[in-house]
């Protein structure tokens, strides 16, 4: 028998006895977005109330959160470095907290002493012949995590895809594994709107032919591919990707072939998406997962010529600063890659670095391109990384232009009804 066979048996277990290694005082990381391993944290929620002060070191996750519930604070506490909406409540409450931090740094807060993991909860495939299983569908944040601790509590899952890349972790390496067979959550594309169209029109013009391109989910980016499909030799590195990048894949659009760093393969860190795009990863060669230190890597992003950076913003104001990360003092999301592939893809040789928005919300009533941040905002992306700033009504570009420009270049493409009072305001502060 295999030396690797013979401790993967002797290290199986159930839920309820792997989470006795945890104690009270210790920190442990959780792996997230679609990967949560939902038997093990279910059987932590159920010890809860033997621990004290134990700290569950996340990202971003997705599903049911038990462990953020009130009371649950004087056992299990959340220090979450990106809010999804399942925490939002709890870090807003001050009964989890928020660690602001550049997704490509994260992995060194597990490596380098800031934030070691005692406990790394981890969900994987099998292992293959040679006894190495693959964090599938979560490598960015969970590999590194999972190399720092001192115990690895694994659910081994028949049904997550075996994804390639520097993605795999050796069955000697776990302490605990629990083999289960469930289907992975899934986050289906939205329905994209007329102002998602409008503002992905937009974004698409930008896009030259032989650009490799960073997207994430949701409305905008989902807008942005629809425009893609005139294109030619798209490339794609990307913190991660969903199902709309199968379709380009399939339609020949998306083939890497044209990339200077990594050509003909997918380069991400995680995937958010549906069972077609966890059918797509499985043991595809074309798709490389990494761990984020590496995919984000603002020097390693800029290898890619015609790097093409697509994010989001809560609100810019006319300088051309960008709040990302929350609603004045209240905490929203976080920073994720946003600065990371901003500064990689300016210095990317053709690159373009967008930040693209609605110009409104809430039915038109506000303005996103505002006066002034509101108070208590953070500025997620200086005004000095901003380059490209895209709405339905067109693009601005800033760099290395004045603030009297800029002021002109961002009223220009704010909804029609704020340009006036966004005029008067520069007026009074003599920017125009």
């Amino acid at each position: 028998m295999n030396g690797w066979i013979h401790q993967y048996q002797r290290k199986i277990t159930t839920a309820e006895e792997a989470v006795k290694a945890i104690q009270s005082g210790q920190r442990v990381f959780l792996t997230g977005n679609c990967s949560v391993p939902q038997r093990v944290l279910a059987a932590l929620v159920a010890r809860a109330p033997e621990l004290h002060d134990v700290e569950i070191a996340q990202v971003l996750t997705v599903g049911p959160a038990d462990y953020v519930q009130p009371g649950m604070e004087e056992h299990l506490r959340v220090n979450t470095l990106f809010i999804s909406d399942n925490v939002r409540q709890a870090v807003n409450e001050g009964r989890a907290d928020y660690t602001p931090c550049f997704l490509s740094e994260i992995p060194h807060l597990w490596r380098n002493g800031h934030l070691p993991p005692d406990v790394a909860l981890i969900h994987v495939s099998p292992p293959d012949e040679h006894g190495f299983c693959s964090f599938g569908i979560e490598v960015g944040v969970t590999k590194p995590a999972a190399q720092a601790a001192r115990v690895v509590i694994a659910e081994v899952n028949d049904q997550m895809p075996r994804t390639l890349g520097d993605s795999f972790i050796h069955v000697s390496k776990i302490t605990h594994i629990l083999p289960v067979s469930y289907k992975l959550p899934e986050l289906p594309m939205g329905q994209v709107t007329d102002l998602n169209r409008r503002i992905g029109q937009n974004v698409a013009e930008l896009i030259e032919d032989g650009s490799t391109l960073q997207m994430g989910i949701g409305g905008i980016p989902d807008g942005v591919l629809l425009f893609l499909k005139d294109k030619r030799d798209l490339g794609i590195h990307t913190e991660l990707f969903s199902d709309g990048v199968v379709e380009l894949v399939e339609m020949g659009i998306v083939n890497n072939e044209r990339k200077t760093l990594h050509p003909g393969k997918i380069i991400c860190g995680f995937l958010l998406g549906t069972q077609r795009l966890y059918d797509f990863v499985d043991n595809n060669p074309v798709v490389e997962m990494h761990p984020t230190d590496y995919v984000n890597d603002p020097y390693l992003i800029a290898q890619n010529e015609k790097m093409i950076a697509i994010n989001s913003a809560i609100e810019i104001d006319l300088t051309g600063q960008v709040c990302a990360d929350s609603i004045g003092p209240r905490f929203y999301s976080g920073v994720g890659g946003q600065v990371d592939f901003v500064r990689g893809a300016a210095r990317s040789k053709g690159g373009k670095p967008i930040i693209a928005l609605p110009s409104t919300a809430k039915d038109d009533t506000i303005s996103r391109i505002v006066p002034t941040l509101k108070p208590g905002a953070g500025v997620v992306t200086s005004r000095n990384d901003v380059h490209y700033v895209v709405t339905e009504y067109g693009v601005a570009y800033l760099h290395g232009k004045t603030i009297r420009q800029r002021v002109q270049a961002l009223v220009n493409i704010a909804h029609p009804k704020f340009r006036e009072e966004l005029l008067r305001f520069a007026n009074e502060q003599h920017w125009t």
